[in-house]
């Protein structure tokens, strides 16, 4: 069987690492990157630390409007998988590269298998959630994390090839954290001590394209105590763009954005994380680092209700700083995304269906 694995941001890397491993002890597997995430920082560095293969085609798609990035996707994807005719197309999360990988395939009559299927934050302003909805609408085969997100899928009357295989970035962190704290030296070069800083990070649209909401965030780090901020290149573009670069500069420790090994460092060694990726916000959870989640609404709902993890519900400045001061979880966390064996289950269910 030959599969075509479709990656083209940090969080798809993440997933594909584990999998891809699994795969090639019974498969063939062919990796199509397509370059959503261009700069070198934010992609090729977890190809060489996650150990995943080269890709076998580089798509360079690279930053655009949203329509502009899938249709240029969806044509490229398309004229890969017709020179490939993989049996197997799989796909990863909530990106602009999971939704043009599936409307490429399915317009092919390519199996799809969705990683990551069934989650919903229920907010059909974020790009995100349209394109989970689609791909799963278009899957054949699709493996959830948790069992919220299989009953997601039931509501939608989502049944047939719904597996429950537990999250594949258990896989990954339980592999890599180890690795992280022999190799990175991330904590010595920033001069940090464990637990005697905040990280965060801020990239999504809804935050960064209003200067009201972005000037709120800046206003609560600058007010916040030592925190660390990887800084993604389209925030910025933004921070420089309102004129709040040079009084965040001032008062955050601001660096590039950083590879696999050195973020689960940072996040380990946190004594709080303030995010508005869905990521950031399971590996915290995973990590047992308190998390603030700069959103309305997360679809991790799991990690709010075990008490790890707090939404800012109207994110102002105010909101942000009182959740700094008062959040504080209450009780241990649970196996909600599984014990590390999510790979093994997806490559043992593709292999019997």
């Amino acid at each position: 069987m030959k599969i075509a694995s479709i990656v083209g941001a940090r969080p798809n890397f993440v997933k594909l690492a584990p999998i891809s491993k699994e795969l090639r002890k019974s498969f063939t597997e062919v990796i199509i990157h397509t370059g959503q995430h261009y700069d070198y920082e934010l992609s090729r560095i977890f190809f060489d630390e996650l150990g995943i293969p080269t890709p076998n085609y580089h798509l360079n798609v690279g930053s655009g409007t949203h329509g502009f990035q899938t249709g240029e996707m969806v044509k490229k994807i398309e004229s890969v998988l017709i020179k490939e005719k993989p049996d197997l197309v799989l796909i990863f999360g909530d990106t602009n590269t999971a939704l043009a990988g599936a409307l490429a395939a399915i317009k092919l009559h390519v199996k799809i298998a969705h990683v990551e299927a069934g989650l919903r934050s229920h907010d059909k302003k974020m790009p995100e959630e349209i394109n989970r909805i689609l791909v799963d609408h278009c899957a054949d085969v699709l493996f959830c994390p948790t069992k919220t997100a299989v009953d997601n899928l039931k509501q939608e009357n989502v049944i047939e090839g719904v597996y429950l295989t537990g999250d594949v970035m258990v896989d990954s962190l339980n592999h890599s954290i180890n690795i992280a704290i022999s190799k990175s030296r991330i904590l010595k070069e920033l001069n940090l001590n464990s637990k005697d800083y905040s990280l965060a990070t801020v990239h999504r649209a809804e935050n960064t394209d209003y200067y009201e909401r972005l000037n709120y965030i800046v206003g609560a780090f600058c007010e916040i105590e030592n925190i660390v901020f990887p800084c993604h290149p389209r925030t910025r573009v933004q921070l420089k763009q309102f004129g709040l670069w040079d009084r965040l500069k001032e008062n955050v420790i601001i660096i590039e954005p950083v590879g696999y090994l050195d973020m689960l460092l940072l996040e380990k060694n946190a004594k709080m994380v303030l995010t508005d990726s869905g990521g950031v916000q399971k590996e915290a959870y995973i990590l047992g680092v308190p998390c603030i989640t700069l959103r309305e609404n997360t679809e991790w709902l799991e990690t709010v209700e075990d008490g790890w993890n707090l939404l800012t519900t109207g994110v102002t400045k105010e909101n942000i700083i009182k959740a700094v001061i008062d959040f504080k979880p209450k009780h241990n966390r649970s196996d909600v995304f599984g014990k590390g064996n999510a790979s093994k289950n997806i490559a043992h269910i593709i292999g019997v269906r």
